[in-house]
């Protein structure tokens, strides 16, 4: 199930020229020094955005804040099973998430 997602996750940020996927036992991506999605051990994908975004995408998909080791990840919003089998609607979000860290002040 887990690699099956990772190749999923991998072929979604194929998809977004801007950035590439990082990590080893935890596949995310970052840019401004700033994670912007993740693969959890749950094999669930995770897509951070601003706060007005958050709370309009839960409502949307119906869905709730991502989940990682046990914590929930702040500013981050769980994808939803039904939306993993659009992988061009779905990166069109990811570039959404990316937009977004990049006017996050560069840590």
């Amino acid at each position: 199930m887990w690699e099956e997602r990772l190749k999923l996750y991998d072929e979604l940020i194929s998809k977004c020229s801007r950035f590439e996927r990082k990590g080893k036992t935890m596949p995310y991506t970052s840019a401004n020094g700033y994670m912007f999605s993740l693969l959890n051990k749950a094999g669930e994908v995770g897509i951070r955005f601003s706060k007005e975004a958050q709370e309009k995408y839960m409502e949307e998909w119906d869905t709730t804040l991502f989940k990682s080791y046990n914590s929930i990840m702040h500013g981050y919003v769980l994808i939803p099973e039904n939306m993993l089998t659009d992988l061009d609607d779905l990166s069109v979000y990811l570039d959404e998430s990316y937009d977004y860290v990049m006017t996050l002040e560069p840590k």
